[in-house]
This record gives C-alpha cells, structure tokens and sequence, in this order.
C-alpha cells in the first residue's frame, strides 16, 4: 500500500487537494496522509520572546482544527479511504520535500493561505516539482477555491526527450484508472511557422514538419497502446506553443500530465514558462512527473 500526501492549511483550496488525494487514493487503494506544517516566528523583540509558546500554542491549535476539518470532509466524501495526519513545525516547502521521500506523489492546492502563501504564484509547486522525491499534482479548478473538475479526458504534453516516457506512462495509466481518453499533444516551434511582415523566410517545408510530428506521436505512443488497448487516444498535433496548446486542451479535462523536463516543445518543464503556465492557469489538476535522476 502506497501512500499520498496531501499539504494541508485550512484553506479552500487545501481542502480541495486534500479530497482529490482520498479520491486517488481510493481508486489504487492507498493511504492519504494529511500533513500540516506551520512556521512560529521566532524575533529578538521582547513581545515574541515572552509569547513564543503562545504563538506556538495556537499554531499547533490552528494545525490541528485544519487536519481534523480535512479528516472530517475526507470521511463524508471518499469513506473508506485509510487517513493518517501530522502536524509538523518547519518550512512547509522542506516539510513536504521529506514527505515525499517513498510516496506515490504529493499533493497541492493552487493557493493557500498561513503555511502555504504563494502558492497562488506556483512558488510551492515550482519548489516541489524542483526538489520533491515523488510526483506532484497541483489541484486546481476553473476559478480560485473551485472543486477540481471530475469528468474529461486526461492530456499529456509529448516531445522527443527521453523524459517523456514516464509521463506517458503515468497518463494512460491516469486515463486507464478513470475509464476516460487520453488526449496526446505535441507542438512544434511556432517560429517555424511564422507570419507576418518580419517572418522570416525559411525553407523547411511545413508539411515535412507535420509529417515528422505524425511519426513522432506513432512512435511514443505505440508500446503504451499495446498496454492499455482499452483506453481511447486522440492525438493533436499543431504548431504554436506548448503551453497554449495544453492549456486549450485542459478546458474540459480532469487530469493534466508533463514531465519535469524535456526539449523541442517542451523544453524547460523543471522551471520553464510551459509548467508554471500549467499550475498559474490550468482550469483542471496538473501532475507534474519527477524524474528519476532529477536531483533533489
């Protein structure tokens, strides 16, 4: 049985993350661990320094009152589900970074509030998805603090780096698990294919590129096809921008999945615009997928 962590705050958003890690959960039969952590300021002031173990007092409180409420949706929307908490002093980026060492993946709301500020930015994620021993899925819908969308397709971004292999994987399994298509997307670079009064003058002919884009696709995903014949495919290829094209792609899906690296389209995901442009602005879920020798 593996485990799924789930960042935790009190807020919305958290809360939404917290029911789509016990809805995956359910579906692999695992365990969901609810982890909340807090920072108490420390200060030479005299005001801190004869408060300090209040503040700490009603940290550990405002912790617990989160876990218990995230338990307690937890149980009226996903019964069954095992659920472990914790509630733990410490940076709550370095917290989950521990967190993820052996678990299946760790699981963020879009924004929060006390312990996880910024991420309404990406800053959490951009730090898990950089420094995490496990995947990252980053829970989002189509406004701030909207439940994660539950029906759609799942979409995986596509290159020709060897990183994409895990995250096609991850994708039809993702698709296979929900009984849902998988949309396969790769792009090529739109500077190929511009227009207008300072385009340049190139001679690639474009459908040689659309071509090569076509074998590309045929090429990933054959061996995934033979493993999951079940599951639907719908492949887009067009120019422009990876992170427009998944983007366009994830309205009206549950589930978007790139790797933390690649090239061609998708080069730069560890850091790079196409990711944070994902978890900024994705109307669904977005799972980030670690590579194996991504150091940490």
């Amino acid at each position: 049985m593996a485990t799924i962590v789930a960042g935790i705050d009190g807020s919305a958003s958290a809360m939404n993350a917290a029911v789509w890690a016990a809805q995956e959960a359910a579906r692999r039969g695992d365990t969901v661990r609810l982890v909340h952590a807090y920072v108490v300021p420390t200060s030479a002031y005299p005001a801190f320094a004869t408060s300090s173990s209040e503040v700490r007092e009603s940290a550990e409180q405002q912790a617990q009152t989160a876990l218990d409420v995230a338990r307690t949706e937890i149980a009226r929307t996903v019964p069954g589900v095992e659920v472990e908490a914790q509630r733990t002093e410490g940076q709550p980026g370095h917290v989950l970074t521990g967190e993820s060492r052996g678990a299946r993946c760790v699981v963020i709301g879009s924004r929060g509030h006390g312990g996880f500020t910024g991420m309404l930015v990406g800053s959490m994620a951009v730090t898990l998805a950089s420094h995490a021993h496990s995947n990252v899925v980053v829970v989002r819908g189509e406004h701030h603090d909207d439940p994660p969308p539950t029906t759609g397709p799942v979409v995986v971004g596509i290159d020709a780096s060897d990183h994409a292999g895990p995250a096609l994987g991850h994708a039809f399994d993702a698709a296979h698990e929900r009984a849902v298509p998988l949309v396969a997307v790769h792009t090529w670079n739109d500077l190929v294919a511009a227009e207008g009064p300072y385009a340049h003058p190139f001679s690639t002919d474009l459908s040689d590129v659309e071509t090569a884009g076509d074998e590309l696709l045929d090429e990933r995903l054959a061996p995934w096809r033979k493993r999951y014949p079940d599951v639907e495919v719908r492949e887009v290829l067009e120019p422009g921008r990876p992170a427009r094209a998944l983007l366009q792609q994830a309205d009206g899906a549950q589930l978007v999945v790139v790797g933390t690296r690649g090239h061609g389209g998708f080069a730069g995901m560890l850091l790079g615009s196409t990711s944070q442009a994902l978890v900024i602005h994705a109307p669904c879920p977005v799972l980030v997928i670690r590579h194996e020798d991504a150091g940490a």
